[in-house]
């Protein structure tokens, strides 16, 4: 009964604005942002947890004022248009349900339809008059789904079309045709058999997340390892000079206002007191663990070569289990990498199998995909639990893959719980694409997912003024694989990998073991001392499968779940990857 209520209350609303041909927008200091955090907000005072988790259309659609329903319908992407305009709104046709507003806005489904490799859109038009074009959000339910892009044509062929951004205000435009990208955060992904009626209109494009804004069915989660008091989720990074320096970070519950460290030389009587930096996270639909704090220390001036032992908060007592090592002056160390680990248990183990077997190793690294859903905490809750025996240990150094930077929403939270040297380049968020030092190694993290060319000049400035014996790169997006060579990545970084003679280049992204053959310039060269070796690998299990030879791979695996150890003396580099039940299924020397 409520839910035919609301209908006919908002059927009323539309037929109001189609007659009187005007699109309501949202009053002075509204905002879909604004109406829905309110409206979350009042949930979490008025139903449990499990209500939350259950919550269906119905219920949702009952949970808005009329004029929050205007708002909704029309403030979630708006511009102004100087002439009277056709509007084309593409819609998934996997979509399950309609966006609310659409049927009853004066929109009407063509019989046109528009696709690309992935999915097909349906095309919905409406004529606005010159002014203010208003739309609403993708829907409650449909999460991270494809959300609709727009084209816009003046109604009047021989008018010049002009548009103002309104919201977002950083609207990118292009060309309705075929090859045309509709979302900023997949440039791949491109369109094909745009109707010639449409082609050359103007294209508003969009990013593949914005569904999220306005998620409540299906959206709510929780996690299994909430914050409390205690302090957890403990890691060590660097984002200073690894000889004499290290991060370490924790989380507990809001009801704790300050957490300190101390730390010592082991050995000596000296105590150092901290105070640590706060950041209090948030993600809202995690009914039981909304809030927490998370929490930095940042140690300086230490001594190179020397172990630490270090306490937080509670603790009152000294222990190895609570203990690092700066690195020494000399040439040799060694360290573990894993490629893709999606919050696994799995990657627990094999990470737990390759910190038994090295215990000497000085940091491990992941090549991105940490995380299945960088936007849910849950996850990362998770990959720390899993993970806690070593992180605690030795320095967690990693860079984002396509799944923490997540469908063109960022990747806040991977750069609030991590804490990495603030080195890179202009155009990429801070602490995504960064470069240490390690005695006689520099590591180039780049988060590929962020814009190639932005990070091009910086790439090759690192690699142009370092003094490091060995370099050293890691991305998630491989240069070289069999089924998405990435083209952009082999036209702007590897002629600086040639230039400078990279090392080696770690990988993830598909699923599976490949250590190429020496590398340069696309073609394969006698010697690594000449060329790359180009390394693929996954850190949690995957399926045995048949594909196609790569004509320059020297090494592949199709199994995965492995880890990865390098060993660095000098002038000579070892690496071996090994599988869970032990098996090296790799290993190759490199001298310099």
């Amino acid at each position: 009964m409520q839910t035919r209520k609301f209908l006919r209350l908002f059927q009323f609303l539309m037929v109001v604005l189609l007659l009187t041909g005007k699109t309501l927008v949202a009053q002075e200091n509204q905002s879909v942002s604004i109406v829905m955090d309110r409206v979350i907000t009042n949930l979490y005072q008025t139903r449990s947890p499990q209500n939350l988790m259950k919550l269906n259309i119905g219920q949702v659609m009952g949970l808005f004022s009329k004029k929050e329903l205007t708002i909704l319908s029309t403030c979630h992407w708006m511009f102004d248009v100087n002439v009277p305009v056709t509007v084309s709104l593409m819609i998934s046709k996997e979509q399950k349900r309609l966006p609310f507003w659409l049927p009853l806005s004066g929109f009407q489904k063509t019989a046109m339809t528009v696709k690309n490799r992935q999915t097909t859109y349906d095309i919905w038009q409406k004529q606005f008059q010159k002014g203010r074009v208003g739309l609403g959000v993708n829907g409650f339910e449909n999460g991270l789904a494809l959300h609709y892009f727009v084209s816009v044509a003046p109604a009047n062929k021989q008018d010049k079309l002009q548009i103002t951004p309104v919201n977002p205000a950083d609207q990118k435009f292009g060309i309705l045709q075929d090859g045309a990208s509709t979302y900023l955060d997949w440039d791949e992904l491109v369109l094909q058999e745009v109707p010639e009626a449409l082609k050359g209109q103007q294209l508003l494009t969009t990013t593949r997340g914005r569904a999220s804004e306005s998620h409540l069915v299906g959206a709510f989660r929780s996690t299994p390892f909430a914050s409390s008091p205690n302090p957890d989720q403990i890691i060590l990074t660097w984002s200073s000079d690894p000889s004499n320096s290290m991060d370490i970070q924790w989380r507990t519950n809001t009801t704790v206002d300050a957490s300190t460290l101390k730390y010592r030389a082991k050995g000596t009587t000296k105590v150092v007191t901290l105070v640590a930096d706060k950041v209090k996270l948030e993600d809202r639909m995690l009914v039981n663990d909304r809030y927490s704090n998370h929490y930095t220390a940042k140690l300086s001036g230490l001594k190179p070569g020397t172990t630490y032992q270090y306490q937080i908060a509670t603790q009152n007592e000294w222990s190895d289990s609570e203990s690092f090592t700066t690195a020494a002056s000399n040439s040799s160390f060694s360290f573990l990498w894993f490629g893709d680990t999606h919050f696994s248990p799995k990657f627990g183990e094999i990470l737990h199998k390759g910190w038994v077997a090295h215990p000497d190793a000085s940091f491990f690294s992941i090549v991105g995909d940490l995380v299945s859903d960088g936007l849910n905490r849950e996850q990362w809750d998770a990959l720390f639990n899993y993970s806690k025996e070593t992180a605690g240990k030795i320095p967690f150094m990693s860079v984002p893959g396509n799944h923490d930077n997540r469908a063109g929403l960022g990747a806040k939270l991977y750069c609030d719980l991590f804490s990495y040297p603030m080195n890179g380049p202009d155009g990429v968020p801070k602490e995504q694409t960064y470069s240490f030092t390690y005695k006689n190694a520099l590591f180039l993290m780049i988060d590929a997912t962020s814009p190639i060319d932005a990070q091009t000049a910086w790439i090759e400035k690192q690699l142009a003024t370092t003094k490091a014996t060995w370099k050293i790169a890691m991305f998630h997006f491989a240069p070289y694989n069999r089924e998405e060579p990435n083209l952009d990545i082999q036209k702007a970084w590897v002629p600086l990998f040639d230039k400078y003679h990279v090392d080696m280049v770690y990988g993830g992204h598909l699923h599976y073991y490949m250590r190429s053959k020496p590398m340069k310039a696309g073609k394969v060269v006698s010697s690594y001392q000449d060329g790359t070796a180009y390394l693929i690998s996954v850190g949690i299990p995957n399926r045995e499968q048949d594909f196609a030879a790569e004509p320059y791979a020297e090494v592949t695996d199709s199994k995965g779940q492995l880890f990865q150890y390098v060993k660095i003396d000098g002038n000579n580099l070892y690496l071996e990857s090994v599988n869970l039940q032990g098996k090296m299924i790799d290993s190759f020397t490199l001298k310099k």
